[in-house]
């Protein structure tokens, strides 16, 4: 006898299997952008002849970083349902980036707990000869949010999978076409015009 398939459990797959595949995605986007940034101070650092290589670092920034962004979506953080799209990224990129900066100091205090330091002096070091490095970071990390934060939201405004399909389309093709007769016909095609009213 055959048993029917749950409605319910058919909807939960589905869904885990986005979550794990947008999860994958953000984790792939974070590796290569963390990725590039280590590159770049190897470089620096191999010009002043100082011998830097870490192995999976950017690995596991990028799993650990994905994981909280994850549960950011999950508790909706940042979500305000009457606002531009534009604030709304902006909003959000600033709660994203303050989440990452809170787990950044807690990495710093596990790291000098790991190598025999209180959480006090981990602490005054990472608020001390540290800072300027933060602050670079923390300003590199907001500039690596706003662009997947936008490419969310406005995957959200066109519909589930419109962007996508968007940005992988010819041109000319039809779907763009339509977008571009909708949007003459919605009013002013000019950002300024939008954020007048």
């Amino acid at each position: 006898m055959a048993v029917a398939n749950n409605p319910s459990t058919e909807t939960i797959a589905q869904r885990a299997k986005n979550e794990l595949r947008e999860y994958a995605l953000l984790s792939l986007y974070l590796f290569v952008c963390f990725g590039a940034l280590i590159l770049y101070k190897v470089a620096i650092l191999g010009q002043e002849g100082i011998s830097y290589l870490p192995s999976g670092l950017a690995a596991i920034k990028a799993l650990i970083l994905a994981k909280f962004i994850m549960l950011g979506h999950m508790i909706r953080l940042g979500d305000r349902r009457r606002s531009r799209i534009v604030y709304v990224i902006a909003y959000k990129a600033l709660l994203y980036l303050i989440l990452l900066l809170v787990l950044s100091v807690v990495e710093e205090v596990i790291v000098g707990l790991v190598h025999g330091r209180t959480s006090a002096a981990s602490l005054a070091e990472f608020g001390g000869y540290k800072l300027p490095q933060t602050l670079a970071t923390s300003l590199i990390m907001l500039l690596i949010l706003i662009p997947y934060l936008a490419s969310r939201e406005l995957n959200v405004v066109l519909g589930e999978g419109r962007l996508w399909t968007l940005l992988f389309e010819h041109r000319d093709g039809p779907q763009s076409a339509g977008l571009a007769a909708a949007a003459r016909e919605s009013g002013p095609t000019n950002p300024s015009d939008h954020l007048s009213r």
